[in-house]
Order: structure tokens, then sequence, then C-alpha cells
């Protein structure tokens, strides 16, 4: 027995079935409506009707859907190459292979070329490396060059100057002092007293600037040519780490060009099946076959355990809140039925679309016991057993209308045909609990739509409120 579930809180799949009884029963309705309803009251029979006898019995409540056998275990074989590939050729889906079996051999062209320019970008970065290298050196010797060489030949050469300018001041100060002393004897005139004078001002003056020279290589010029010359030196050290940086990616790129080269023939790692996945319909995932495109990360073949299978249903949303973890289910394949236990349900329903006739669906999964020799991808009808009811109260849905009182069924008495109302639990697709309104050994009339004048006029008033609740809610 299969259902989509009912209770006292939420529509059933009972209940859908009792209101389309309900439909049909208008329908034939529809010509003599006028004439039949001398007596609202009325239980008048139109012909023989058959009857149920109400017992006590147990109640299974289940749903069946259909599902696919596949593994709860896959190891997964995915495409390890980026960007967009091209699939030369890949193994037929169920062949069994051993370690070192070709599987997918992708195309190799794009990656041949990537190579190749790889491989001389490589080589120019490394010769800018060492270039950069060189001009480090060179800085660096640079510096070493002036501290020790120009900036001590430089101040060599205005020390000098400043011994031969303080040599030049003394000798004219003393060359001075001689004139006057000639002077005032009268051997000299004041004009050679005053060239003298001349001549000690301009020693001086030779001997200031020479001094105020070598201040200025000691003080401004080292320190600006070091300026400049550790300025030169952290550039080069940076366009060497520079350098450094694109190479060692040059050098990544080209091993991992080359790495992806090996990917491009996928062998077997180990001994087993391999099959192609299925990809959900809303994925829109490119079918594994010869010519197909592939990307990286892409599963391209799975390799099941098979000793470890599991089924996977879709379970309609409205009694997705019923399955669970640990619920019993069986499971039929050809020639054999097998109990298994849901093990997870989905918390996320499937996206619903055309392929699903826009019906949303939580995917379930069910597991098999071990050692079955099962092949994943077979198509299984999966019964998930919601609930056991022993020694119930049940009453078959054919009997039952729904009215806008709540549930009703017509019973035969010894004073004839009476309405009685109900009070129902759970179902199944055959039968229903009866809680209240009934006891064992009542007999209850079914198909009351098409033996029932007072049936008939109840389902009839609960199809016009219904058709016009829906006229409101336009």
């Amino acid at each position: 027995m299969a259902t989509d579930g009912h209770s006292e809180s939420q529509s059933s799949t009972g209940r859908w079935w009792i209101f389309g009884l309900l439909t049909i029963g208008v329908i034939g309705l529809v010509g003599s409506a006028a004439a039949i309803i001398p007596d609202g009251n009325s239980s008048r029979e139109f012909g023989p009707a058959l009857t149920h006898t109400i017992a006590r019995g147990d109640l299974l409540v289940t749903v069946t859907e259909q599902g696919t056998l596949e593994s709860s275990n896959n190891t997964e074989i995915k495409c390890k190459v980026r960007g967009d590939n091209t699939i030369i050729s890949v193994i037929e889906s169920g062949t069994y292979v051993q370690p070192g079996d070709e599987l997918v051999r992708l195309d190799t062209l794009f990656i041949e070329e990537e190579i190749s320019e790889r491989t001389k970008f490589a080589h120019l970065a490394r010769s800018e490396v060492a270039r950069s290298k060189a001009d480090v050196a060179r800085a660096e010797i640079a510096i070493e060059e002036y501290l020790q060489g120009r900036f001590v030949s430089d101040l060599a050469t205005l020390n000098k100057d400043l011994t031969i300018s303080k040599s030049r001041h003394l000798t004219a100060i003393n060359m001075l002092a001689h004139s006057k002393m000639m002077a005032e004897s009268g051997y000299v005139s004041e004009l050679d007293v005053e060239e003298r004078e001349f001549m000690v001002s301009q020693a001086d003056l030779d001997l200031k600037l020479t001094q105020t020279r070598i201040d200025v290589l000691k003080r401004f010029t080292k320190e600006e040519e070091l300026a400049t010359l550790n300025g030169d030196l952290n550039a080069a050290k940076a366009q060497y780490e520079a350098v450094k940086e694109r190479a060692y990616a040059d050098e990544r790129r080209l091993l991992r060009a080359q790495e992806e080269y090996k990917y491009c023939v996928v062998t077997a790692e180990r001994s087993g099946m391999v099959i192609y996945p299925t990809g959900e319909q809303w994925k829109e995932a490119p079918e594994i076959e010869e010519g197909a495109t592939v990307h990286k990360d892409q599963v391209l073949l799975l390799m099941p355990d098979m000793s470890h299978m599991q089924v996977k249903v879709g379970i309609h949303e409205s009694i997705i809140d019923r399955i669970a973890p640990g619920l019993t289910a069986k499971v039929t394949l050809p020639g054999k039925t097998l109990d298994g236990e849901v093990t997870s349900v989905a918390a996320v329903a499937q996206p619903a679309g055309w392929w699903t006739g826009n019906v949303v669906k939580y995917d379930t999964y069910v597991e098999l016991p071990p050692g079955q020799e099962l092949k994943p991808g077979m198509s299984v009808a999966v019964e998930v057993i919601m609930a056991r009811h022993e020694s119930v109260l049940m009453i078959p849905t054919a009997a039952v209308v729904e009215t806008n009182q709540g549930h009703a069924c017509w019973v035969e008495t010894a004073k004839g045909i009476e309405r009685r109302a109900l009070q129902l639990g759970d179902s199944s697709d055959m039968f229903l609990v009866v809680e209240a309104g009934l006891e064992e050994a009542d007999e209850v009339v079914l198909n009351p739509l098409a033996h029932i004048e007072e049936a008939q006029i109840e389902a009839a008033k609960t199809l016009e409120e219904t058709k016009q609740r829906e006229l409101d809610l336009m």
C-alpha cells in the first residue's frame, strides 16, 4: 500500500481522492439536479449499494516512489586540467578496469602550445634575473668605490690645495712684512707695499675658498652622492626582487602546464568498475562522451564501491515531514525485493522544473544490505513505511465523502440508511483510520455518491462553495 499521507491538521491524498469522487458524482448530477432535490434530508437509494463491514485491523501507511540504484561510496575521477577541455576518447561505462588502464584522454594541443610559450618566458625571466642581480652588485660596488675611492681622492686633492693655499698665504704675509720694512728704509715704494697687501688678500681668499670646498665635500657632496648611490642600490634590489617573482611565477606556470599535460591521460588507480556520472537535469552538466567539453574539477567517471549500495529517491514535499532516517523501506528490483533503511533526507528540495513536472521533491537515500551483487544505475521502486497502526477501526476511502461540515459516510441500519459524521486519522491508499463516528460491525455504503441522494446534494454544495472561493480569490 502507498499514500501521500493524511492527518486532521493537513490535507491528505485520501482527501484528494475523495474530492475526486465527489467531482465525478457532481458531473453525474448535471442533467438531473433540478429533479432530485425534493427533500434535503432524504436518504432515498437510487439502486442496490455495495457495503463494507467495519472491523479492526492493522494499517500500514507507506509512500512509493521510483528511485535510482547507486553506490553510497563512490571514488570520483575528476578533470585536473584548467579551462575547457575536449574528450578525445573515454572508456565505456560499466567496464571493469585494472590499475594503470587508460580511462579518459583529453586534447593536448592547447597545453602543448602553452608549454612552449611558458618555456620561452621562463628562459627570458631567468636572463632578467641574472641581469638584475648584476645591477645590484654594481650598485653595491659603486658605494664602496665612492667611499674608498672618489671621495678619498677628492678630499686628498682639496687637502693638497689647502696646504698650498696656506703656504702661499704665509709667503704673502712674510713678503708684505719685508716690503713694509724696506719701505721704512726707503728702499721700496708705497706701491710695492700695496701690491704685497693685495697678494696677501688674494692668498687669504684662496685659502678660505679651499676650506669651504672641503667643508662642502664632507657635509653635502658626500651625503648627496651616497643618497644617490643608495637609491640606485635600493631600486636595483627592488627590480631584482620583482624579476625573481616574475621568474618564479613563470617557472610555476611552466611546471603546472607540464603537470597538466600528464593529467590529459587519466588512468585507473585501482581495479573495479567505472561508470559515467549521472548529472541532475537542472545542472546542465555535459555528457561524458568523445568530443564533449569538460572543465576543471568536473567528475569524469565514478568507481563505485559495489559492497555499499543505496537508492536515491525523490519524496514529495507534502509528506517529507513524515520521512526521517531510520524508517524501514522495501526496495523492489527485477526479480527480488530487499529491505532497506532510510539513512538521510535532504534539507533542501530539488529545483522544480519541466523535468519534474513542476513537482517539488526532496532527495532521500535508502541504504541496502551488503552482498547483493547489484549494479548502479538500475531503476527501482521504493516503498517507505511511514507508520504502522495495529488493531484500529478502518473504513475504505471509497465510503467517505468530504463535506463542508467535515468527513461523512452512510451506514445501513435497521431503520434504513443514515448519515454519520466521522473523525479520521491516518490513511493509506485504500483505508482510513476511524477515530470517532463508527463502531465495529457497522455496514457502510461504498461509493455513496452513486447511490445516496443526500451524499450527492452535500457534494454539490461543497463543489459550489469551492468554486465560489476560487472566484473570490481571483
